[in-house]
């Protein structure tokens, strides 16, 4: 399997490049980002694009994948619905719209969130929910929306999010209480991984993924 992961450098990006990295069935994982990823990996290349709007530049790298893993975002934290939907919805079109072209058999994962609504009063969820529509509609193989609630980060992984990690230090200590008592609503970037590969592999039911479909597909709850 062929792997292209763009947004391999944050958070999430990071939990699903390291499942693509130990899994034995990927035999190559090209990640297109902004920033250079910490890993060096025999099956690994790592495209640096610092204006991922020029998409268009490597249109070449872009051909014969058979997943497309799309986990990058940013917080809606203080923007403007104009700003935001330019980095958000204007960015992901702009590049799934061309990969479609490239790579017309692949499967693509999009990382949404918990929440995510075309009708929600809450801007960043009206704007994701347009996206997700506008996602499913291209002319992929398959694609799936991940909505991701709350996320506990493994394998010393960090968000780029300073807020965001501000609170995970603060939660971090209930995490595994609360992954009990709550098992469907919370995923570690372990589970986000795994689950976007065994999508890619058989697909699932549904095209939108909630936290309990990420764990189920990802083999935790049956």
């Amino acid at each position: 399997m062929r792997v292209l992961i763009f947004g391999a450098s944050g958070m999430v990006g990071q939990g699903i490049l390291l499942e693509c990295l130990r899994a034995a069935d990927v035999a190559e994982v090209v990640s297109i980002g902004r920033s250079p990823l910490p890993q060096k990996h025999p099956k690994l290349k790592d495209i640096l694009l610092p204006n991922l709007f020029d998409i268009a530049t490597v249109t070449d790298e872009l051909t014969s994948f058979d997943a497309v893993f799309f986990p990058l975002g940013v917080s809606s934290f203080r923007m403007s619905e104009a700003d935001y939907r330019y980095i958000t919805y204007d960015l992901a079109m702009k590049i799934a719209s061309l990969v479609a072209k490239q790579s017309p058999q692949a499967t693509f994962c999009y990382v949404s969130g918990s929440g995510t609504d075309v009708n929600s009063r809450t801007m960043w969820a009206r704007v994701k929910g347009e996206l997700e529509e506008a996602l499913l509609r291209l002319p992929f193989a398959d694609a799936f929306m991940f909505r991701p609630g709350m996320i506990r980060p493994l394998d010393g992984i960090r968000t780029k999010t300073p807020l965001y990690n501000a609170i995970y230090l603060l939660v971090s200590p209930l995490v595994p209480l609360l992954m009990r008592m709550f098992p469907k609503q919370i995923v570690t970037t372990r589970e986000v991984g795994k689950a976007m590969l065994a999508v890619a592999r058989k697909g699932y039911p549904n095209p939108i993924l909630e936290p309990i479909d990420i764990r189920r597909a990802a083999g935790i709850l049956i």
